[in-house]
């Protein structure tokens, strides 16, 4: 356990003690390193600072959880994407939703105590790459730590939800953003950003908990010059800065960190997940060449002070949207015979990781996913990707797998000590690169716009049935559970698509994930059988976590789909999309219901009878690929909240259609003006363009309403 940890969970029984009075007060560094002394509460992101997402209950367990029944829920007004992984500390569940809304319930009852909404500007949705998500909170000493879209880092009474103090962490005339859920470490609250794909410059802060005054900012990739006093100058100067060449500062760099983070109190060590470059391709973004640190990189720092220690980069100049911002967890494991402190990630790229976490050295990867393909696999001496030729695309297109989506996303794995396994919520989603209009001299950098470095119209759906019918196959999600010793899977479940929930584990024997086509399910750990399944009316990509009051364990799980797949896959996929957003929280036993779920359906909209020319429904076809499709969906099909532009009313009158698009008539419901990006006669092609899809998808509905 470690001497440190020992006295720490002393500590923590004291803290207890105090918190028994009310309120949160006794969540502290000695707390959350003694998680295991309480495992009834759930009082960090990963429930311990290792990020393991274990928890150590087990009255629900794989003899009885057959019996596991519906407490209480709580339906959501919100409309977009939940992931937040609930906490629960001393009685009371904290919990986020879509527009960084924040709230507090009675753990045991459901009650709702408190709600804090911070008014995030809807237009800010357009800065977000992958929906107005959050992932959720931090406690600290009496106060809820969390991120909004638009960039404030906000502290809250935990007893009533009042604003303690709140800090703009981001210049928000730039397209930054907030999703991640932040931690506390040592009194530093760290949060990172997100926007890489617009053009920003990535970086993680630290604020005091007490007063919100920031105490350290580290950038993750050089600037023009070194902003003075920043943690991460001297690993600019002597480390990142040589792995750059050409202008890359002016197209924005990217490497934000947002999401994942874990501590090591023993080592005092933070480790950080990096994202994507900005733009994706490097070809564009350092035309010489170089890896381009800290890019898609796993990077240790000192917690206090923000200095570097060491870095593993996990795709070296990075090209794909590889991001590093996967989760991160520590373990100890005994490999070769000998004990190692080693921290496991399952990045975007395929490949899963264990590094000593003490110095970042390589110790061994293998695909997680058997489709990988832009790489043969991982040099063992060297821990750097063997690439396969033309993966970077420089001539010709390369149908990659993974895609941008990665065959890991966000979604949380878990590491189970009982088993020795890793549940890894694993997918494949393939994915055309190709450089834009086919040669990088096409680029041309767009303030406020996408800026990826790729040509996103050859990635568009196509209209024959059979075709997108094979592309449907090709989409895979599956729950793997993962050996990280011998590096193989144990067992594999299958589902019918990806962007599945994200991973709980518990000494009860037990996995807990949702998918995607909305069943919340156990499965045994050790065999991957399935136990239990629980209808939630609605996809889930969120993880599950649990806790426990007066005797009685509970699972919670926040309920809804969205993120990036579900914006941009469009047509060729069908999830549980349209389903309700809620908290489910079930106990053994319990037999509440959900009522039923309406079933919505799609009128037939009046199109006019002369359509748009070739020319017209062409340019339209491209100008929605380059700046619509990532939030409307190919097609024109979002699979969540965001209306199916097919059959939207606004496709129809030309007037109506420009003062959307051009005029930004609906900015407060999200949709800004993108009169900056598109002309009004390219806007007219867009509608050119949705009505044709209409057209064409009401000839099916007919069609198949007359078989």
């Amino acid at each position: 356990m470690g001497a440190k940890r020992a006295i720490w969970a002393a500590v923590a029984v004291a803290s207890l003690a105090l918190a028994a009075c009310g309120g949160p007060k006794g969540v502290d560094g000695a707390r959350i390193a003694a998680a295991d002394s309480n495992p009834g509460d759930w009082v960090t992101h990963g429930r311990t600072y290792s990020e393991q997402r274990f928890s150590p209950l087990d009255k629900v367990n794989a003899g009885n959880v057959g019996q596991l029944g519906l407490a209480w829920s709580f339906d959501l007004p919100e409309n977009r994407g939940i992931e937040a992984t609930p906490l629960v500390a001393d009685g009371v569940m904290y919990t986020t939703s879509s527009w960084s809304i924040v709230r507090a319930f009675d753990a045991k009852t459901g009650k709702l105590l408190w709600e804090h909404d911070p008014q995030v500007p809807k237009s800010t949705g357009v800065k977000a790459c992958c929906d107005s998500v959050n992932r959720g909170v931090a406690l600290w000493g009496g106060k809820v730590f969390y991120g909004t879209l638009d960039g404030r880092l906000e502290a809250l009474d935990a007893r009533t939800g009042k604003l303690a103090w709140s800090k703009v962490t981001v210049d928000q005339s730039k397209p930054y953003t907030i999703t991640g859920a932040p931690r506390v470490v040592k009194g530093k609250v760290l949060i990172g950003n997100g926007g890489a794909e617009l053009g920003v410059r990535g970086y993680l802060s630290a604020y005091d908990a007490e007063t919100g005054d920031m105490a350290w900012r580290f950038y993750t990739v050089p600037g023009e010059k070194e902003a003075d006093g920043a943690a991460s100058d001297k690993a600019m100067k002597d480390i990142a800065r040589k792995t750059w060449t050409g202008e890359w500062w002016k197209v924005g760099g990217g490497g934000t960190v947002w999401d994942s983070m874990a501590y090591d109190p023993d080592l005092d060590l933070l480790y950080i997940g990096v994202g994507n470059g900005s733009p994706w391709n490097r070809d564009i973004r350092s035309p010489g060449g170089g890896d381009n640190l800290f890019l898609s990189s796993i990077v240790a720092l000192r917690p206090e002070t923000g200095e570097y220690v060491w870095h593993y980069q996990t795709t070296p100049g990075e090209s794909w949207d590889y991001t590093a911002t996967q989760h991160i967890v520590l373990a100890d494991l005994t490999i070769d015979g000998k004990p190692r402190k080693v921290l496991m990630q399952a990045p975007k790229n395929g490949f899963f990781y264990v590094l000593d976490r003490t110095d970042g050295k390589f110790i061994s990867a293998e695909k997680y996913v058997d489709a990988v393909n832009w790489a043969t696999g991982i040099d063992k001496t060297t821990g750097r990707p063997i690439e396969a030729p033309g993966a970077r695309y420089e001539k010709t297109l390369h149908l990659s797998n993974p895609g941008p989506l990665g065959a890991h996303n966000w979604h949380p794995m878990a590491f189970s000590p009982k088993t020795g396994l890793v549940y890894i919520p694993a997918q494949e989603i393939p994915f055309p690169y190709m450089q834009p209009g086919g040669d990088k001299a096409n680029f041309k950098y767009r303030p406020q716009g996408w800026n990826v470095g790729i040509d996103f119209l050859v990635a568009g759906l196509p209209d024959d049935e059979a075709q997108l019918k094979a592309i449907r196959a090709s989409l895979k999600g599956k729950l793997v559970a993962w050996d990280p010793v011998t590096q193989t899977a144990r067992w594999t479940v299958n589902y019918d698509g990806p962007w599945n929930g994200g991973v709980l584990a518990t000494a009860g024997n037990l996995v807990f994930q949702g998918s995607a086509t909305g069943e919340f399910a156990a499965y045994d750990a050790g065999n991957g059988k399935k136990l239990w399944g629980f209808d939630t009316q609605t996809g889930v990509v969120a993880p599950a976590m649990t806790y426990e009051i007066d005797g009685e364990q509970y699972v919670a799980l926040m309920a809804g789909y969205g993120g990036g797949f579900a914006v941009s896959a469009g047509a060729g996929v069908d999830p549980r999309s349209d389903g309700p957003r809620r908290l489910l929280v079930f106990k053994l036993g319990a037999k509440n219901q959900l009522p039923a779920r309406p079933v919505s359906t799609k009128a037939p909209l009046p199109l006019p009878a002369t359509p748009g020319t070739p020319q017209q429904i062409a340019q339209g076809t491209a100008v929605f690929s380059a700046n619509c499709g990532v939030c409307h969906g190919a097609s024109g099909v979002s699979n969540f909240s965001i209306p199916d532009l097919r059959y939207s009313p606004a496709i129809t009158d030309a007037a109506i259609f420009k003062s959307i698009v051009i005029d930004g008539d609906r900015k407060d419901q999200g949709m800004v003006s993108f009169a900056s990006l598109v002309s009004v006669d390219e806007a007219e092609s867009v509608r050119q363009y949705l009505i044709d899809l209409s057209r064409r998808a009401q000839a099916k509905q007919k069609a198949a309403a007359a078989k």
